[in-house]
Order: C-alpha cells, then structure tokens, then sequence
C-alpha cells in the first residue's frame, strides 16, 4: 500500500474545459500546460513502478540463498 494512499487528494481540475470562449492563443496555452501535466503524470507513474519494482525484489523469495 502506497504511503500516499492516506493522504487526502488534491482535487483535479475540472475537464473537460468549455473551450468555446476561449482564443486560440489560449487554447495553445491550454494544450501547453495539459501536456506538461501528461509528461508530470508518466514521470510519476514511472517512478511509482521503479519504487514498486524495487520493493518487490528486495521481498521476493524464492527459495535460494543470496550467498549461494
């Protein structure tokens, strides 16, 4: 269990965005930042998997020594 499991959540912005009032430029601004935060999101997921992935190396048993 993650400790972040406990933790209480952020609340995500709302999507989807009424994006009819907005211009181009800020739907260019719009895309910008919800790319940063896919890029944000796959960095933390990678890293959650890494932290993930390592602590079920060091607890996995399989029944040979590590000296043997």
């Amino acid at each position: 269990m993650d400790d972040d499991d406990d933790k209480p959540r952020r609340p995500v912005e709302a999507l989807p965005l009424d994006l009819s009032s907005l211009s181009v430029a800020e739907l260019e601004a719009a895309i910008g930042r919800m790319e940063g935060e896919i890029a944000r999101a796959r960095a933390a997921i990678a890293a959650k998997r890494a932290v993930r992935g390592g602590a079920d190396a060091l607890f996995s048993f399989d029944g040979r020594r590590a000296d043997a």
